[in-house]
């Protein structure tokens, strides 16, 4: 049995790896609840072998929850995960994404925790209709949370290299699926809510992007640290499978049963720093053993499907 951090573990993603690795793990999960929900974890706190500690990383509490934690290892998912709302303020990402990468890997130097699984992105590899493999260069991100999330990439890899941490790097697409507070399929439903004849769509329709399903997801991180061995392992994880922004708007009006129409704003992108289009080279993780039970059209159908149950 692993004692185990999960940063921002009653977040989306950080919620179904709680769900994942409970049984058989000591789960301490740390999240300030300015994304995570009490309600993703709230089945989980009387388990004895769960712990969940309302802080800020950057606080002078990551200090003592390192000290009593005794960990083994730390999946790092604390992050800013809104793209757009970073365009607007940049220091978003600067503290979020990245200075709570640098904080955990301070602590882990200092309590000497020897394992670190970071979530990373897509959106490191900047606006290129290239084949994105995992050694793919140069990394020239669009966005500031791309930027974030390379610093926090490079900083991992020094770390390794200075104080023998083993890191497991999972780069993630476009991430889909049951307790996601927001993306695309929200703004969509949202929309058609308020009118129901009319679905605006910012840019063309034609932005063409992988969208994973978050169970296969979290199988497929789970996998990869069980399965690679290196001191850094870097992997893209994604599916095999593509789907475009027209698209996702008529799977909604289809499950959503309604007859609207579909304006476009024009242009390739929704929004300064969205990438338009991106396709991964999954070979790296399909030669491992791994590839996703869904396609990205399943995903968005799924997700559709679980978002038209909630109130909002």
């Amino acid at each position: 049995m692993k004692s185990i951090l999960i940063t921002g573990g009653a977040g989306f993603i950080g919620s179904h790896l709680c769900d994942a690795l409970i049984s058989n793990n000591k789960i301490t999960v740390i999240d300030n609840l300015s994304l995570g929900r009490m309600n993703n974890i709230e089945h989980l706190l009387d388990n004895k072998n769960f712990k969940f500690i309302k802080a800020d990383i950057l606080s002078d509490m990551l200090d003592t929850i390192f000290a009593e934690g005794n960990f083994d290892t730390v999946i790092h998912l604390a992050a800013n995960s809104d793209i757009a709302v970073s365009h607007d303020n940049p220091k978003v990402d600067k503290d979020h994404t990245f200075m709570t990468t640098y904080q955990v890997l301070e602590m882990m130097k200092k309590y000497k925790t020897k394992e670190i699984v970071f979530s990373s992105t897509s959106a490191i590899y900047g606006d290129t209709a290239d084949v994105l493999h995992e050694n793919y260069g140069p990394l020239q991100p669009a966005s500031h949370y791309g930027a974030g999330k390379l610093a926090s990439e490079a900083f991992i890899s020094s770390f390794v290299e200075n104080y023998g941490i083993q890191a497991w790097i999972v780069r993630f697409p476009n991430v889909v699926g049951e307790r996601a507070t927001h993306g695309v399929i929200f703004d969509f439903i949202k929309k058609l809510n308020k009118n129901n004849n009319e679905l605006e769509v910012l840019g063309d329709g034609e932005q063409y992007k992988p969208y994973l399903y978050v169970k296969d997801l979290v199988e497929a991180i789970l996998f990869v640290w069980e399965n690679s061995s290196e001191m850094l392992n870097i992997y893209n994880l994604g599916v095999n499978s593509r789907t475009k922004v027209k698209d996702i708007a008529a799977l909604v009006i289809e499950e959503m049963k309604l007859d609207a129409t579909i304006k476009y704003t024009g242009g390739n992108r929704g929004w300064i720093g969205d990438v338009p289009e991106f396709n991964y080279d999954l070979t790296k993780v399909n030669m491992l053993g791994w590839k996703a039970n869904n396609t990205s059209n399943e995903a968005v159908r799924k997700a559709i499907q679980y978002i038209l149950t909630l109130d909002f």
